[in-house]
């Protein structure tokens, strides 16, 4: 999982979030070169909010966001070297009853997780889960790979809710998958 964020964003399509009982198929996801990324929270330096994201690749980097959001990345950057793909939108595949409580105002299953603070809230990932080894066997969230390999073309355009960088074509997702942010 080691590597630059725009090769692991789209390895990371299909595969699956886990936290307790509830999981989804990650169908979109942005990259964030670090240092590199005007975009990127590590684009000035380590600070104790984005130490996570300069710490070994598998770990889970959450952030607060407009003062009432969680979102999730996963680190990918070799130690040392910050860089991070977000989490956009998952595919429920299980507890989508705990899913559904946790997110009362989504109508639909497939408005769930469709967005990366949704799917924070959706698993019940918050700032607790920072720094989580994500591909430990024990871990509260985990990235698990069941077989389901990433699209061979993904989908690929600008990534959204930046203000900086916007013109990268950073950010992947499943085509036609009905859980990708609108």
């Amino acid at each position: 999982m080691e590597g630059s964020p725009v090769v692991v964003a789209p390895w990371l399509l299909n595969k699956v979030l886990v936290r307790g009982d509830r999981a989804g198929r990650i169908v979109e996801v942005e990259a964030y070169k670090g240092a590199l990324d005007a975009a990127s929270h590590a684009y000035r330096g380590e600070t104790p909010r984005t130490a996570v994201m300069f710490g070994p690749p598998g770990y889970l980097y959450v952030y607060f966001t407009y003062g009432m959001h969680w979102c999730a990345n996963v680190v990918c950057g070799p130690d040392g070297q910050a860089g991070a793909v977000l989490v956009r939108a998952l595919a429920p595949m299980r507890g989508l009853t705990e899913m559904r409580r946790a997110r009362a105002a989504a109508r639909r299953d497939r408005d769930l997780c469709n967005g990366p603070a949704k799917l924070c809230q959706a698993l019940g990932i918050t700032g607790a889960d920072n720094g989580t080894d994500l591909l430990a066997k024990r871990a509260k969230v985990r990235l698990v790979d069941d077989g389901t390999p990433p699209p061979e073309s993904p989908a690929q355009g600008r990534r959204i809710g930046i203000r900086v960088a916007v013109e990268e074509p950073w950010r992947f997702w499943v085509a036609g998958e009905e859980s990708v942010s609108r």
